[in-house]
């Protein structure tokens, strides 16, 4: 790969991560980073699930994932319990309380996203959608 072909994708990626804050300290003015953020997001979708995973999901690194996990257990967003298919394992959901966390966020992200792409025509705006889901082609095809 040439180095301005390097220096053009990281830009793009700068550019990116600026204007939708994943950055920032907490994510949509909530308590929550991006990954606490992503980890409430995956438990949403996916609940009940193993620690195991949600490792699979995100790609986040175990101890990281332990330590999210644990801190969401004594704010008690999220319930564990012996998986009925393996004794070894435990599976976690979000209690009540997480997933008003959760919907906070997800709206949040939803107004953002409102905001920021609001100024683009329904042409522009489909062309941008086309765009995004050719770039998720080319980089899912890695062999």
């Amino acid at each position: 790969m040439k180095n301005k072909d390097i220096q053009l994708v990281r830009e793009f990626n700068r550019f990116y991560t600026g204007i939708i804050g994943l950055l920032d300290e907490h994510i949509f003015q909530s308590p929550y980073s991006l990954p606490e953020a992503r980890v409430l997001y995956e438990l949403h979708h996916q609940q009940p699930c193993s620690a195991t995973e949600l490792v699979q999901i995100i790609g986040m690194d175990k101890g990281y994932l332990s330590r999210v996990v644990n801190g969401f257990e004594k704010k008690g967003l999220i319930t564990r319990r012996r998986s009925k298919k393996d004794a070894r394992s435990t599976s976690m959901a979000l209690t009540s309380k997480g997933e008003k966390e959760f919907a906070l966020i997800d709206q949040a992200s939803a107004a953002q996203l409102t905001n920021l792409l609001s100024f683009l025509s329904p042409s522009k705006m489909k062309d941008l959608l086309v765009h995004m889901t050719e770039i998720k082609k080319l980089l899912t095809k890695r062999n």
